[in-house]
């Protein structure tokens, strides 16, 4: 990863586990400060920490819950008296399985402020100073289920849809000012986000991939947008995209129950 080209600083938004925390460590390794931002603190804390203890970088942390009304505001006064380079937006795992008309809609609103809300905020804001400098990088984090509407998990599939349409059109406007975009679109993931919710990692057919392979795939595609499947996904989600749209659904609701633990 050029730290010229996306440095000096890096904001990782649910950068405290799972994909967010491999994403941390390589770029670390890579030379690039770190401004980390999660919802719980103490995981937030150990990453940021473990980094430190490597003595290479210089490590932030803003521990935030993103769909909080003031979220995208705190984020940029945090980063106010720095150059980032590089924004990896990693939040928004669903965080169960059930109706959308069975949940509280405060579920859905605040789905919608960390996928959708925040993401376009802090895209908008870096993005326009990436552009004047005429260098940097933005990649989204997405979900092969928002190919299709997802039973159990409508509102997040129909979210991470929006983060992936939202990359492909910054990815043109983008490129011609020096700045790469990235969708990357994650499949199952053996993530601890993948485990609250109750989803097996090692389903027949559904193995869920390494987190440090999906973040190594995300950065060395970054410049090769402006969609990246990761680990293996690419058949998978081009056939999502071209069936029928009742399959599609329908597929997702089998592959769903399917890597449920029993």
């Amino acid at each position: 990863m050029d730290s010229t080209r996306y440095g000096p600083w890096c904001l990782i938004a649910g950068g405290s586990e799972g994909v967010g925390a491999a994403f941390a460590r390589k770029l670390a390794a890579s030379g690039i400060n770190l401004v980390l931002v999660a919802r719980k603190p103490e995981p937030l804390a150990a990453v940021a920490d473990e980094i430190r203890r490597a003595g290479k970088v210089a490590v932030r942390t803003l521990p935030l819950d993103l769909s909080a009304e003031d979220a995208a505001e705190r984020v940029n006064a945090a980063t106010a008296d720095i150059e980032v380079g590089l924004l990896i937006y990693n939040a928004g795992a669903e965080g169960r399985l059930a109706d959308f008309v069975e949940r509280d809609l405060a579920d859905a609103t605040n789905m919608i402020a960390r996928n959708i809300t925040v993401p376009t905020i802090l895209a908008h804001h870096f993005g326009s100073q990436m552009k004047a400098r005429g260098r940097g990088g933005i990649i989204l984090v997405g979900a092969v289920g928002g190919y299709a509407g997802g039973p159990g998990m409508a509102m997040y599939a129909a979210s991470k849809a929006f983060d992936y349409i939202l990359a492909e059109g910054l990815w043109y406007e983008l490129k011609p000012h020096g700045v790469d975009v990235l969708g990357l679109v994650l499949g199952a993931t053996d993530t601890p986000a993948l485990a609250r919710i109750g989803m097996r990692t090692d389903t027949p057919g559904f193995v869920a991939a390494d987190p440090a392979e999906v973040a190594q795939e995300g950065l060395d595609h970054l410049g090769l947008g402006p969609i990246r499947h990761t680990g293996g996904t690419e058949a998978t989600a081009q056939h999502l995209r071209a069936m029928p749209r009742a399959e599609a659904v329908t597929l997702i609701a089998q592959s769903s129950k399917a890597m449920m633990k029993s």
